[in-house]
């Protein structure tokens, strides 16, 4: 029975990625879900996310970006009003809505803070001023409170047809946001600084206990007042609720060409990241994480790296922890033109600047794989889990093209 449970998971998994997605996205939405596992403890996924990410870009904009997003579907975890929430979820053509500190947040805005309202396009509107009118129509019912809830005082500024993901990519969010066929309704308000906009915006939005819990939060906090760093808050609406994301992201321009040693605390400006004390009330591995993106013009591949390899084996063509117990890195794929490492800190609350370095080319690791084998019904749990931790932690994060 087990092994026919297996088979039929694998088979939903593989060569079907909107099937994937959907299981995915289902499993993100689930609140407080949590089973018994055979490692006699309870092992959960709560609805809290914590992520960590460096973006290593050697082959278009030589950037390195890093960011702290935390996010939730628990309007008790990320604060809004749960009518406004029934709202934008419920009017069903509202894609997300956006505050944002990112210069031009759309093409003709610059040096100002900016609200979008993201409208998916009527299908029946000829022309722009159509267009416009639509979008308005749907904006104008939400602006106001949206400006009362975060004590902004944004008004007015276009309205503007996205033709591709280029404001997804600004805003280092993923095309759900903006991509072609979505209107974004732009609303504008004097340019604020990150660490004092980071403050406000996470006082209104984070209860007092994840505040007051240190993690990512806290590194995120420090962030902020570096000169390069932008903030967003997003939210955006699913069919049965909403996720909210508050994401800081520090740009380092142009250190990313030279780079062959990667150590990612680095440009998260901290010797040591510690995971939120709000999971210290039950058994969470996958709801802190920290990612890795390397994008290379050519052939790279990882070595000489400081910390753990977590054995790993495959499923649906993932990569899948075999004990997310262990803390350690899993590569996948560990060479090529984009390289991506996920840590995930098993049972070890924090993880120190050495522990998570490695080098790009030189020789390559070996990464041992267990030889496949039949799992039984709660190792496969594991497996979904982890696929849906993974997903939700870099499913609206800044998106990367092979």
């Amino acid at each position: 029975m087990n092994k026919i449970r297996v088979n039929l998971i694998i088979s939903l998994l593989e060569g079907q990625p909107m099937l994937k997605g959907v299981i995915i996205m289902s499993l993100i939405l689930l609140t407080g879900f949590s089973v018994n596992f055979a490692y006699s403890q309870e092992i959960g996924l709560a609805t809290f996310q914590e992520t960590a990410q460096v973006i290593i870009d050697k082959s278009i904009s030589q950037n390195v970006t890093a960011s702290i997003t935390l996010q939730s579907t628990s309007i008790q975890e990320i604060k809004i009003p749960s009518e406004l929430e029934q709202r934008i979820r419920e009017n069903g053509k509202i894609s997300a809505i956006t505050i944002t500190n990112q210069n031009q947040c759309v093409l003709g805005v610059n040096n100002e803070s900016c609200i979008l309202i993201n409208v998916k396009r009527d299908p029946a509107d000829n022309n722009f001023l159509e267009i416009k009118n639509s979008t308005l129509k749907v904006s104008e019912q939400f602006i106001d409170e949206i400006n009362g809830i975060l004590d902004t005082n944004a008004s007015l500024h276009s309205t503007f047809i996205h033709t591709s993901d280029e404001a997804s990519v600004a805003l280092e969010t993923s095309g759900v946001i903006s991509g072609r066929g979505t209107v974004s309704a732009v609303y504008t308000m004097p340019m604020q600084s990150t660490d004092s906009m980071y403050e406000k915006i996470s006082a209104i939005l984070l209860p007092k206990t994840i505040r007051e819990s240190g993690g990512f939060f806290e590194v995120a906090r420090e962030m902020s007042k570096d000169e390069n760093a932008r903030v967003t808050f997003s939210i955006i609406p699913t069919e049965s609720r909403s996720l909210m994301q508050l994401r800081l992201s520090v740009d380092y321009p142009q250190k990313a060409s030279e780079l062959t040693k990667v150590s990612p605390l680095e440009f998260l400006q901290t010797n040591e990241i510690k995971r939120s004390d709000y999971f210290t009330t039950g058994n969470y591995p996958l709801n802190s994480i920290i990612q890795v993106v390397v994008l290379s013009p050519e052939e790279t591949k990882i070595s000489n790296i400081k910390g753990n390899i977590i054995p790993t084996q495959i499923i649906g063509d993932e990569k899948i922890p075999i004990d997310i117990s262990k803390e350690g890195w899993v590569f996948d794929p560990q060479e090529g033109q984009r390289i991506q490492g996920k840590y995930i800190f098993g049972e070890s609350n924090s993880v120190n600047k050495n522990d998570l370095e490695f080098s790009l080319g030189g020789e390559q690791i070996q990464i041992t794989t267990p030889e496949e084998s039949e799992f039984d019904e709660s190792v496969i749990v594991v497996i979904i889990i982890t696929i849906a931790a993974i997903g939700a932690a870099i499913f609206y994060l800044k998106g990367y093209k092979k």
